[in-house]
């Protein structure tokens, strides 16, 4: 049997805000952390948009424990001195897991706009030893049917299917289509997820609900092994979505600062190791590790 999905709640971004960068960068929260238990397993999305003086550094380094990140960037590009570039389209996974320190020295390339989502792990995998994953626009596998193109980073659409590994099953997938062309996607029916409209406007679900520029689908779900399917459908000059879909991990989580756990305990010992310096960087993983 295939369930349809529907859209069963409706969010509309909150208009950017100013950034830690300073001026020149704006973010918006797309995804609020305050809502993981009906969210599972994403904790956060965050739209980071950036425009500074050339050759300005965007942030600094700082820690992670406990969860990944996924940095999306939709426009313009970031180079860091140790880690690489990430430019338009590219997608970069990073297991935080038992800790450690990114960002050492990023200069954004011109005017850019970044998601950055932050993911859940399992239980048994929440330290899990940090590493991360680079994925090229041009080496993800792309679906395309009359008007839409999708570009798929974790997980499956139709026949392209991505070698992305995750410590939670989920499906991301960038989803271009022309005015009026639609497009059904199938999806495990117990994953959670959103679709996050990036450019124009889109009829999603069955039954139909309209969703705009800057704003989020939440999808229904079930449990069981059924498959279900979204059916997506652009209006006017055409659209653009990003949708995030995964499998629930199930267990609650606390949050303090750059660190997730699920006890208070975890934050303390986390943050205590950061203080002792035991957090590698990701310098060092590259080093270990290169591309």
């Amino acid at each position: 049997m295939t369930i349809a999905r529907q859209i069963v709640r409706t969010v509309t971004t909150p208009a950017p805000t100013p950034g830690f960068m300073g001026a020149g960068h704006t973010a918006a929260l797309v995804v609020d952390p305050s809502e993981f238990a009906q969210q599972d397993p994403f904790i956060l999305l965050a739209d980071d948009r950036i425009d500074l003086p050339a050759g300005s550094t965007a942030g600094g380094e700082h820690p992670h424990a406990g969860f990944e990140t996924v940095t999306f960037v939709v426009e313009g590009g970031v180079q860091d001195r140790v880690e690489g570039s990430l430019g338009t389209g590219d997608v970069q996974w990073m297991t935080a897991g038992s800790g450690v320190i990114h960002n050492e020295d990023v200069v954004p390339l011109g005017k850019t706009r970044i998601l950055q989502l932050w993911l859940t792990l399992p239980h048994a995998e929440r330290w899990s030893a940090p590493r991360f994953e680079t994925v090229a626009r041009d080496g993800a596998p792309v679906r395309r049917e009359p008007g839409v193109e999708v570009r798929v980073y974790s997980g499956s659409s139709g026949d392209a299917l991505s070698p992305t590994k995750n410590h939670v099953p989920v499906t991301m997938a960038d989803i271009a289509l022309d005015a009026g062309a639609s497009i059904e996607q199938d999806l495990p029916a117990s994953y959670n997820g959103f679709v996050y409209v990036l450019e124009g406007s889109v009829r999603a679900g069955t039954p139909e609900t309209p969703l705009a520029k800057g704003q989020v689908g939440w999808l229904s779900r079930d449990a069981g092994d059924a498959t279900s399917v979204l059916r997506l459908a652009a209006d006017g000059a055409g659209a653009r979505v990003v949708l995030y879909a995964g499998e629930p991990t199930n267990v609650p989580i606390v949050m303090h600062g750059p660190f997730v756990g699920e006890t208070r305990a975890d934050l303390v010992r986390v943050s205590s190791d950061f203080v002792a310096e035991r957090f590698p960087r990701v310098s060092e993983l590259v080093r270990a590790h290169p591309r």
